[in-house]
């Protein structure tokens, strides 16, 4: 079935081959899922216009559906407390999220939550990794903030922030 295009699909899915089928359902399932930009949009102008309960409700869908601006979006509400008190370790939640899958914004807030401990436990180390993972991808405060810290770092916290760097660039 490999390089069909949707009519085919859909002709063989009528004609009872259920590879088509299974072919069919799962791409009509794949568009309806995913995020769009402009649904992103909406949480946009909300927020634009004030409206931070809307801004949420949005974002929250979009994020809960790997939607990775959504994700550090809905990290910042939380951060500032756009809906009433800061909630640090939900935007910690979320920005790991993000961070995880290269989201160099994501990682510089997560390094500095953790260089503060904000929502998570003070940990220098980790606030270096993601620092420089963020830094890696042009965010000079990054860089900054990476090169501050590595001054009060020793040798062999250096070299634990250097596995975990690689350790998630190898995706785990």
């Amino acid at each position: 079935m490999r390089g069909r295009r949707l009519p085919d699909l859909m002709a063989a899915a009528r004609a009872g081959r259920r590879a088509a089928a299974v072919v069919l359902l799962a791409a009509v399932a794949a568009g309806a899922a995913r995020p769009s930009v402009a649904d992103f949009a909406d949480g946009l102008a909300a927020y634009d216009a004030g409206d931070m309960v809307a801004a949420f409700d949005e974002w929250k869908r979009l994020a809960e559906a790997g939607h990775v601006e959504a994700q550090v979006a809905l990290a910042g509400l939380y951060e500032t407390g756009a809906l009433g008190e800061p909630q640090p370790n939900k935007a910690v939640e979320w920005y790991r999220r993000a961070a995880a899958r290269g989201d160099a914004t994501a990682q510089l807030n997560l390094g500095d939550h953790y260089d503060r401990g904000a929502g998570v436990p003070r940990d220098r180390v980790r606030a270096f990794a993601w620092f420089s993972l963020a830094a890696a991808q042009g965010r000079a405060w990054a860089q900054r903030r990476r090169d501050e810290l590595e001054r009060g770092l020793s040798a062999a916290e250096l070299a634990r922030a250097e596995r975990l760097i690689a350790r998630h660039r190898r995706g785990q």
